[in-house]
């Protein structure tokens, strides 16, 4: 029990991340707090995805070049007169592709999609965000508090008020 806790310690952290960011929004009455639990939230979600996206022993999802890129091509008149050695070139690059893609094939490299994902779901945050905020801004301007009881008390006077 305790090796499987070891394996996954990273994610414990994450769990609680998560706990704490729904306990805010489900418990508090401030529109602040409560953006700021789903803040908390997304941020634990997206370490999650990016936690799950890591290969153990895996590198970086990068292919290094090896320094002979186009080193042996010809330039030119010299390569159009030279039909046998264009084709000897084209051999030697195929030769070299293969070679470079068996050496890809041995590395082990990391997932980089939900890496991608959180980029895209990062900006989505901070603009959910954004307008979260500018709506509390204008529900402050409009009720003069950011209560949600406060508010609840103010719309069911405005629809009892409205209705006689």
């Amino acid at each position: 029990m305790l090796e499987i806790l070891a394996e996954r310690f990273n994610y414990i952290p994450i769990i609680i991340l998560m706990m704490i960011g729904l306990y805010v929004v489900i418990a508090t009455g401030n529109l602040v707090k409560r953006l700021v639990g789903l803040s908390l939230f997304q941020t634990s979600v997206f370490l999650l995805y990016i936690t799950i996206g890591k290969v153990f022993g895996g590198g970086p999802p990068i292919i290094a070049d090896d320094g002979n890129h186009g080193e042996d091509a010809g330039h030119g008149a010299e390569t159009a007169d030279h039909a046998a050695a264009a084709t000897d070139h084209a051999a030697e690059a195929a030769d070299h592709a293969v070679d470079a893609a068996h050496q890809a094939a041995q590395v082990l490299y990391s997932n980089p999609l939900p890496h991608v994902l959180i980029l895209t779901a990062i900006v989505v945050g901070v603009a959910t965000l954004a307008v979260g905020l500018a709506l509390v801004v204008r529900i402050r301007e409009a009720y003069g508090t950011i209560e949600d009881d406060a508010l609840n008390a103010a719309d069911y006077s405005l629809e009892s008020g409205s209705a006689e």
